[in-house]
């Protein structure tokens, strides 16, 4: 049997010991499967407390469970849902009688949402979306995967693909009847037409700069300086808690410490470094190395330190000044460093705290700009960005072609419906497929 006849099961919910864990099933057999744990097969779609037992007829858990046949399902197959008590063992014992039960196996990462992408349940965009919303960690990171999910750019990528069949259907139509006289050049106008206005949109979508996969992969900000100037101080105040080590020596931080924080829901990654300085240690110079690395890949950085150090340029980077440990008597104030009508700076007490409002509300104005608007954004992967490129390219090179012959043109439009076909992920795309599901988690 091949394995996408088989029936799969996993943990839907969340990490183990929980109030309430939910095991999905989904397949052929689930029914079957229903009745040997339940005794029963309950009415469809409504909750129904049982108590499931293994095959000798001990009992597991007392449970809910729910029954979804196919194909009005998530998965377009089969799917039984059991709500069990969120213990280890309760959890262990239902997947060793699964386990046993014929035709069933445990399922591999984003099997249920590959299922029910094959069975026509979503396209591939909505699955990408379903992907970005489960690791969502801002709620504008939520906002715009929900958008994908529901369709904004599947939906749109749907009808750009029945508007070139139309104008390939109109091509094509003059291509039969070329011996007709004056029944090309009818057919022909109304097709470029369409084409041009098709390409006009497409190609709104393609300037709209990349933000909405901005926001999807977040802001970074690279804490650097000199030794002792605060950092790990500054990372722990701006983290709320503890993450990196603080010492009066020098050299204390060596590698790079990530938090993940969220700005008034701009995803924002802010990177600890160790202290740039020169130095005969190969593991700080191995770090400081790192530092400078990480530093010239941020989005910003914020130089931290004393009166009178200068910030360190970085090429095609933006530095913020941030002077440190402002509540010390011997703190002179702006020095003789980098002058802030040449960059942003800031006086801050990263030990009290004074001074870190101005510097966040800084930052979060920072992320705002950076990411500009994303409300109306289509695009939010690379793979997408590819793909529509190659259909304006197709489309352009068919508008070009009319005046060559229609045959080139119409095979332009064909490319071009070929590429929206992969990016809604039904043609071609078996390997992009396998990319895309292994990256989900078990049971989704």
């Amino acid at each position: 049997m091949h394995p996408r006849d088989q029936t799969i099961f996993a943990l839907s919910s969340g990490r183990l010991p929980s109030a309430i864990a939910i095991v999905r099933l989904s397949g052929p057999h689930a029914g079957a499967a229903l009745q040997t744990l339940a005794g029963k097969i309950p009415p469809a779609r409504m909750a129904t407390r049982v108590m499931l037992r293994e095959h000798q007829g001990e009992p597991i858990d007392d449970a809910v469970v729910l029954w979804f046949p196919g194909p009005a399902s998530a998965t377009g197959e089969d799917v039984v849902e059991l709500h069990v008590h969120g213990s280890r063992a309760v959890i262990a014992t239902l997947f060793s009688v699964l386990a046993v039960t014929p035709q069933l196996r445990p399922a591999e990462p984003g099997e249920f949402t590959r299922r029910a992408f094959e069975n026509g349940k979503i396209d591939l965009t909505e699955a990408e979306g379903l992907d970005d919303l489960i690791h969502a960690d801002t709620d504008r990171q939520r906002r715009q995967a929900l958008r994908q999910l529901t369709g904004l750019l599947g939906d749109r990528a749907r009808s750009w693909r029945e508007q070139i069949i139309q104008a390939a259907a109109l091509i094509e139509a003059g291509i039969d009847f070329a011996d007709e006289g004056d029944v090309p050049a009818e057919l022909i106008a109304p097709a470029l037409s369409r084409i041009e206005r098709l390409l006009t949109d497409i190609q709104s979508v393609l300037s709209a700069q990349g933000r909405a996969e901005r926001l999807r992969d977040g802001l970074t900000v690279v804490i650097a300086g000199p030794p002792n100037a605060g950092k790990s101080t500054l990372m722990n105040q701006l983290a709320q808690r503890e993450v990196a080590i603080v010492s009066p020596h020098a050299g204390t931080t060596r590698d790079l410490i990530e938090v993940q924080l969220d700005l008034e829901g701009y995803p924002v990654t802010v990177i600890d470094t160790a202290g740039i300085r020169e130095t005969n240690d190969p593991v700080e110079q191995e770090g400081v190395r790192r530092a400078r690395d990480r530093a010239a890949q941020a989005d910003l950085v914020l130089w931290l330190a004393e009166d009178d150090q200068v910030a360190e340029p970085q090429e095609d980077v933006p530095v913020w000044l941030v002077r440190n440990k402002i509540d010390l008597p011997t703190f002179e104030g702006v020095g003789t460093g980098l002058a802030p009508s040449e960059s942003p700076l800031f006086e801050i007490s990263a030990r009290s705290g004074e001074g870190l409002p101005a510097l966040l509300k800084a930052l979060v104005g920072f992320a705002r700009d950076y990411f500009g608007s994303t409300e109306s954004g289509l695009i939010t992967r690379e793979r997408q960005r590819t793909l529509l490129s190659e259909t304006a390219a197709a489309l352009r090179r068919s508008i070009a072609a009319v005046n060559l012959g229609e045959e080139l043109a119409a095979e332009e439009l064909r490319i071009a419906g070929l590429a929206l076909g992969r990016l809604l992920g039904r043609v071609d795309v078996e390997d992009v497929l396998d990319v895309i599901f292994r990256e989900f988690c078990v049971g989704k």
